[in-house]
């Protein structure tokens, strides 16, 4: 009996303090919401989870019917993605955008759609080459519907472009992704879309363990890298300004960037750099972060995705792919995120 007053009582606390977090926050953050697992709540009881903690916005990565019936009247903001697989129709034939937006746009009316993601992180590989026409196909498809003021058609991309990075003012992209991107940024500056990234400080340090950990977790105490007049204290605001001086060298220097994803996982590393402490942390900073800008875009605030909503067991690859989500399948928290 006191054990299991205890634990009640602990998860009351928790769903207080996450309750605290996402209402802090005002509306500059969303969560994935991934569905690569085969235990998750049905998508009404995940709408109300968002709607409990105040989640403002959402990531959806294809048209899930289900889910886009339970967001019906939720107001919360939606960013809604192109599945791959249609890429190539969507491209080449303007009645198949006009049938995707049909379906999974126009017929949800009372849903409040902000973005289409047209591919994810597809900056090369078979489905490159269909990005930048279905974008403009979508795009005619949006207009066609009345919806051009209310919807922004984008691609999410991550840093693998990136030529340099180190200093943020050297970011270039890469020559060998030009001719994706040009089509794209030209494509962005255009229709005044923002640019999606999806950016993970984790992964930067995995890959190199040179980088000081404290400076990926938004915990290093003062000034590390000194570029210019500007100066970077977390990770996080270095590989965003890289990015943002990638596209100034592109012609994108009127682009804004939302942060289509970021995050840290809890589990399925190392022991030391992939922990729940970590990713509370992690996750608890860009929380607060992100109400202000960067160095060199210190005007903010910066629209930003935590991923994900769920631990997500089918996922492939590294056993972290299955751990960055803030929730467990049974809606319990991971972890509590405390802003203090």
């Amino acid at each position: 009996m006191a054990k299991s007053h205890v634990v009640a009582v602990s998860k009351l606390l928790l769903f207080g303090i996450l309750m605290a977090t996402f209402t802090t926050t005002g509306a500059q953050i969303g969560v994935c919401y991934g569905t690569v697992a085969n235990n998750l709540p049905e998508p009404r009881q995940v709408i109300s989870l968002y709607n409990q903690h105040n989640i403002k916005r959402m990531r959806l990565y294809g048209p899930n019917h289900d889910a886009l019936e339970a967001l019906r009247g939720s107001n919360i903001e939606l960013m809604l993605g192109v599945e791959h697989e249609s890429l190539q129709a969507i491209s080449s034939n303007q009645a198949s955008a006009d049938d995707w937006v049909q379906n999974n746009v126009v017929t949800y009316e009372d849903v409040n759609f902000k973005y289409i993601a047209v591919g994810n992180e597809i900056e090369s590989g078979p489905f490159a080459q269909f990005v930048g026409p279905a974008m403009e196909k979508i795009q005619n498809a949006i207009s066609k519907a009345g919806l051009a003021n209310k919807i922004k058609v984008s691609t999410a991309v991550h840093p693998i472009v990136l030529q340099e990075s180190s200093p943020p003012s050297k970011g270039s992209f890469k020559q060998d992704y030009r001719a994706f991107l040009d089509p794209v940024i030209g494509f962005l500056v255009g229709n005044q879309s923002p640019l999606l990234v999806n950016m993970y400080p984790y992964f930067s340090y995995i890959d190199n363990r040179e980088i000081n950990l404290q400076y990926a977790l938004f915990t290093y105490p003062s000034v590390l890298v000194q570029d210019g007049q500007l100066g970077y204290q977390n990770l996080f605001d270095a590989i965003l300004d890289a990015h943002y001086s990638a596209l100034e060298k592109a012609g994108g220097s009127s682009l804004k960037i939302v942060v289509s994803e970021t995050g840290w996982p809890s589990a399925g590393g190392d022991g030391e750099v992939t922990t729940i402490e970590n990713a509370r942390i992690y996750n608890s900073k860009v929380i607060d972060h992100v109400k202000g800008g960067t160095p060199k875009k210190p005007e903010g605030p910066i629209e930003t995705y935590i991923f994900a909503m769920f631990n997500e067991n089918e996922k492939t690859g590294a056993e972290t792919e299955k751990n960055f989500g803030l929730f467990l399948p049974t809606k319990d928290p991971v972890y509590p995120i405390n802003f203090n």
